[in-house]
């Protein structure tokens, strides 16, 4: 019997990847190269093993789903929104604590932001899962950054055809008030923004598959956070047991630069919960399997 296998994709997108300069097309309007904005190191190769992945096993996957980092250049998470005391700029990878904006060491370039920035900082410090980090301009909606890895794309769209299924594509992140690196819910959710609360939803589609296979970037920031949200709610809702579905794909994951230890601290985490760490390679004859039973 053929069995529900579900390939999580979590943010496979341009700006992530430290991509070759064959895969960066020129600017139209500055006549240069495109450069990912945020490249994680690995990740060019952990999408064309993820690639491989779904072009060798297609025919044993019964669902896909791709999620997709969306900001605005104006966002509470990037430079534009911030200035320092001094009048300067506020550098990427510049972390922010609400004591920071308190003293006025940063403020909000908008005045008329700073109850909201406060607000945000206050919660999002409450919740002790992150810091405020101001991130470069990245995955901006409309942007090439914001498009899906070229081999990926071309991967899950030969499923489409030959399945005659559709790849569940999921945006997060465009409200600008809140940094939103799992895939399932913001980090501090608004009452008035739906976008912004636990996709409870999706997540219950999730737990109907028998197997969900997770990839993507950053292993550090957006799979943590997804994967962390999806756990904990199969814990709760059906089980520890249920947490045993899902398979982190190891060889299609990276850290963003200098969080490594945080990585390898999640996948510790996750695997004493259940979690399955595998390869692509290692999941390969479970998909081949599953298709040949549908043959």
């Amino acid at each position: 019997m053929k069995r529900n296998l579900h390939l999580l994709m979590i943010d496979p997108q341009n700006d992530f990847c430290d991509l070759p300069e064959n895969y960066r097309p020129l600017d139209p309007v500055t006549r240069q190269p495109l450069a990912p904005a945020l490249p994680v190191p690995g990740a060019h190769q952990d999408m064309q093993r993820l690639a491989a992945l779904i072009n060798r096993g297609r025919a044993g996957l019964s669902a896909m789903s791709v999620t997709l980092d969306s900001h605005h250049r104006f966002d509470i998470a990037h430079p534009i929104f911030w200035i320092a005391a001094d009048g300067a700029p506020v550098n990427p990878f510049t972390e922010i604590t609400a004591a920071e904006v308190r003293a006025q060491k940063y403020t909000p370039r908008h005045p008329a932001a700073l109850p909201l920035a406060l607000n945000y900082l206050d919660q999002l410090e409450a919740a002790g899962r992150y810091k405020l980090m101001v991130w470069p301009v990245h995955c901006e909606i409309g942007s090439w950054g914001n498009n899906v890895h070229a081999d990926v794309h071309a991967a899950y769209g030969h499923w489409e055809e030959a399945s005659l299924g559709i790849v569940a594509k999921l945006a997060k992140g465009s409200n600008p008030w809140t940094e939103h690196y799992s895939a399932v819910q913001a980090e501090v959710p608004y009452a008035d923004d739906p976008d912004t609360q636990f996709n409870t939803k999706f997540v219950r589609t999730l737990a109907e598959a028998d197997r969900i296979y997770v990839a993507g970037e950053a292993g550090s920031h957006c799979v943590k956070a997804t994967v962390e949200h999806i756990a904990d709610y199969f814990e709760q809702e059906y089980g520890a047991d249920a947490l045993r579905k899902l398979v982190l794909l190891t060889d299609c994951i990276s850290p963003v630069t200098g969080f490594d230890a945080q990585y390898q601290a999640f996948l510790s985490a996750m695997q004493a919960r259940g979690v399955q760490l595998r390869s692509s390679e290692q999941v390969l004859p479970e998909l081949l399997d599953n298709a040949a039973e549908s043959a």
